[in-house]
């Protein structure tokens, strides 16, 4: 069964620990790491971005992969299945779709449509049950066409979106998605402080984690964050595994062709990096 991401995110916040959103993007994606999430006994959020739901032929095809999935895979810890960076109206077809949390990114429209908008989404995931993300300032690098530069977010607009009663703010402290190039001055912790402050127990959302040191990890869950979401470095990791079963000539060994043996070193580099993530979160033992 799904849950809204509220439950576990609280728990994580007061427990100064983070838990991950791992984005899938296939069947070998969304096994690993719910195989990974049950076998450590952590809650997990399973991010779905407009692009991955458009590519796995739509909102309802995914969430029902999942839904059978945690069934025929006996999973029982926590699962959150969570649009990343919606636009208005792919929140409401995934609300359609039976996902269980949402992400309304209404960062690029002005702070009053946004409050607007952010509102209205408020009321209908608080009558069906459903966590609600919100962002203020725009997360840098690119992600599914939208480029930005890793801007700071402001505290005062953040408690703004925060009163309206969302369950969980991204906030822009100088992450980016992506890689990250070699002349990033960090993160903003002066930023996140200032944020954390002003929204109290709201849990906060790191967006792009792929990159960012470990330590700078800590601090910033010391500092609040509760929800912190990976994607790149699993797809390195996959691409990395993949590549090294074909450059040594395993797919023209007997059957090494067949895709359950190409894929599955990718598989397993993606419980790997799932794993060593959800140790540097702490949310293991966590469910």
């Amino acid at each position: 069964m799904l849950v809204s991401a509220k439950e576990m995110l609280v728990k994580a916040k007061a427990g100064h620990y983070a838990v991950g959103q791992f984005n899938i993007n296939n069947l070998e994606w969304t096994k690993a790491i719910l195989q990974t999430a049950q076998e450590l006994n952590s809650p997990v959020i399973l991010g779905v971005s407009e692009g991955a739901g458009k590519y796995m032929c739509g909102f309802k095809t995914v969430t029902d992969m999942v839904k059978a999935m945690i069934d025929e895979l006996k999973i029982t810890v926590p699962v959150a299945l969570h649009l990343d960076h919606g636009t208005y109206e792919g929140c409401y077809r995934c609300i359609e779709a039976g996902f269980s949390s949402i992400m309304f990114d209404g960062s690029h429209y002005p702070i009053a449509e946004n409050v607007e908008k952010t509102k209205e989404l408020v009321r209908v995931c608080a009558e069906k049950g459903l966590s609600l993300e919100a962002e203020v300032g725009a997360i840098g690098g690119e992600e599914d066409g939208v480029i930005g530069m890793g801007e700071c977010a402001d505290p005062n607009e953040c408690k703004q979106i925060a009163d309206l009663g969302v369950t969980m703010l991204a906030a822009g402290i100088g992450n980016i998605h992506g890689k990250y190039p070699a002349n990033w001055p960090g993160l903003s912790f002066e930023t996140l402080a200032a944020i954390s402050e002003k929204v109290g127990k709201m849990p906060l959302v790191l967006h792009g984690g792929t990159g960012i040191p470990a330590d700078m990890i800590r601090k910033a869950i010391s500092l609040g964050v509760s929800k912190i979401n990976v994607n790149t470095e699993c797809q390195l990791a996959f691409a990395a595994a993949v590549r090294k079963y074909v450059e040594e000539g395993k797919d023209l060994q007997g059957k090494g062709f067949d895709p359950r043996k190409l894929l599955a070193p990718g598989v397993e580099a993606i419980k790997a990096t799932v794993r060593e993530k959800m140790e540097l979160f702490g949310s293991i033992g966590k469910a």
